[in-house]
């Protein structure tokens, strides 16, 4: 595995990043003062988004294992996938087989940073990093990482976990999906998880204010916006669900409220 990589050319300190605001609202000190502004704001106009947080983080750890224990998977792919959090992706699906191979995208220079630092994978797989933008996921699919990790010939379980709610355009988001997973073979996976304000309406229309005004995007979906990204797989049951309701395991300490969850979450295999 590489050392660390201190470069952070490129980092924004005056704007608000969706992976430093979830950092800081799950007890994370990986943030600066505009993220933290942010959390908090978000926090007082929804109290229920660290519960929000908090189960969608619990969603990617059933799916990751799901794939890896259920459906065989050993190659993984995880678009946006923010400052690390133990358990992390490659811990899970590593417990399940120390071969697995997990490629982590992101285009925040400090995630990376802090990636390449702490999120070190087992001796038998191989984790690997992507500086890279998912509005550009041809930079993503042909990076020397991407290549090197993964052999899309075989089944790749490619992971959009509370990520395509930064970009607002329905046509672009269903794009960058798409030219993905085109190049993954039958028997890959997609998983999602999809901001919506079906739920509760009022309080997320501020904190998506909120999140504008200090310069970050966040952009709802309703249910048949969320289902178009999954058109022409199989979707796996229960199906398009809220997170905390996609095959529940009982790890969750309380009852979620259902208005207390603002995204829905899918797993779909390609025919």
């Amino acid at each position: 595995m590489e050392s660390r990589d201190q470069d952070t050319s490129g980092l924004r300190t005056d704007v608000a990043h969706g992976a430093r605001i979830y950092d800081y609202i799950l007890g994370g000190k990986d943030n600066f003062a505009v993220d933290r502004e942010a959390g908090e704001n978000s926090l007082r106009i929804w109290p229920a988004l660290r519960v929000h947080m908090q189960a969608n983080r619990s969603f990617m750890h059933r799916v990751g294992r799901y794939l890896a224990d259920e459906c065989g998977i050993r190659q993984f792919l995880d678009i946006g996938t923010g400052l690390p959090t133990s358990p992390n992706l490659h811990e899970i699906v590593q417990s399940v087989d120390p071969a697995a191979r997990v490629v982590y995208t992101d285009n925040d220079p400090l995630v990376l940073a802090y990636s390449r630092a702490l999120m070190l994978g087992s001796e038998q797989g191989r984790t690997a990093y992507v500086a890279a933008d998912m509005r550009d996921p041809q930079s993503i699919i042909t990076s020397p990482e991407f290549v090197r990790t993964l052999d899309v010939t075989q089944p790749v379980g490619l992971l959009l976990i509370a990520i395509v709610h930064f970009i607002p355009d329905d046509a672009e988001a269903l794009r960058v999906v798409r030219q993905v997973l085109d190049v993954l073979p039958s028997g890959s996976y997609l998983a999602m998880s999809i901001a919506t304000d079906d739920f509760d309406p009022v309080p997320l229309a501020e904190v998506q204010r909120e999140y504008n005004r200090l310069g970050e995007t966040l952009f709802f979906r309703d249910r048949a916006k969320a289902l178009a990204f999954f058109d022409g797989l199989e979707l796996v049951e229960p199906g398009l669900v809220q997170v905390h309701k996609w095959r529940p395991d009982g790890s969750d300490a309380t009852e979620i409220a259902d208005k207390d969850i603002a995204m829905y979450g899918a797993v779909a295999r390609k025919p």
